[in-house]
């Protein structure tokens, strides 16, 4: 049997981008692929992104983050997720403090500061996005990545192509269309995520600026599918719209569920974003989710 079998979990949603957090903090329990598939099978767990909380790992910080897809895989940053996690550290009767209203989170990525700004509501520091084409990475050297050369069509569908290539800790490709709703996410989203010129995948949006202050956008997140929002994908969305000049430095980016205001701060470069969260309830990881999980 697992031994994460009876933890304590909290299922929650930023802007309905399903999220389970998982507390692991004080043990030496990891999280195998496995696992975080068969927690993603439960309903009542079922997840877009999990967040695994562990002891700091860097002085000066509050928590190490393991960040896990729906297929098992990991990530290095989840921006809904790290907000459901700060709230969780600030308000959860089991797992939060008094006072935690300002945290800074650790994970593969790099650090990330939070801010409460509202009961339900935190403020992320993502860093500065990573824009050289070994950075995203991408399979091979492009001078400019606002337009990489890429193209996918379906029937009844306009071609897609040239999106603009960031990473906010993970690679995002960011397609500009004139009708977000005009495309069949669910079938372009596997080929693009796989796509050979992205070697460790890629979340693909479907960017739709409406004003010089807001975007519309789809996401196929890499690793779980369509999701009804996608923190990171925002913010790479409004930095590759801000170099094209398509926009300003802040937006609001709508997303099917829910609005976040993401700021490419000019002082130093770093991304941040702000939104809202949920929880949905909280539960115990049942033994029998387990029994195929080696």
């Amino acid at each position: 049997m697992s031994a994460l079998a009876n933890h304590r979990f909290l299922k929650m949603n930023g802007l309905g981008n399903e999220i389970v957090v998982l507390d692991l903090r004080s043990t030496s329990l990891r999280v195998g692929a496995a696992e975080a598939r068969a927690i993603a099978a439960d309903p009542r767990s079922r997840f877009d992104q999990l967040m695994v909380l562990h002891d700091p790992a860097t002085p000066g910080t509050d928590a190490y983050l393991r960040i896990y897809n729906t297929d098992g895989s990991e990530s290095g940053a989840c921006g809904n997720g790290t907000r459901c996690v700060a709230w969780a550290m600030a308000a959860d009767p089991v797992m939060g403090r008094p006072g935690a209203d300002r945290l800074v989170l650790e994970t593969k990525a790099g650090l990330l500061p939070t801010e409460r700004v509202s009961p339900t509501a935190f403020t992320v520091d993502m860093g500065p996005p990573r824009l050289g084409w070994q950075d995203i990475p991408l399979a091979v050297p492009f001078p400019d990545t606002l337009a990489v050369e890429l193209r996918t069509r379906l029937p009844d569908a306009p071609e897609l192509a040239r999106p603009s290539a960031v990473s906010m800790g993970n690679p995002h490709a960011v397609f500009w269309v004139e009708d977000a709703a005009a495309y069949d996410l669910s079938a372009i989203g596997p080929k693009l995520e796989h796509d050979p010129v992205f070697p460790e995948r890629a979340n693909v949006s479907l960017a739709q600026v409406l004003a010089p202050d807001r975007i519309l956008l789809r996401v196929w997140e890499r690793g779980a599918g369509i999701t009804r929002a996608c923190g990171s994908a925002a913010c790479a969305a409004l930095v590759a719209a801000a170099r094209k000049g398509l926009t300003g430095r802040k937006a609001t980016v709508s997303l099917p569920g829910g609005d976040l205001v993401i700021e490419w701060r000019e002082s130093d470069g770093h991304v941040l974003m702000t939104g809202e969260t949920e929880l949905e309830h909280e539960g115990i990881l049942s033994p029998a989710l387990f029994a195929g999980a080696a």
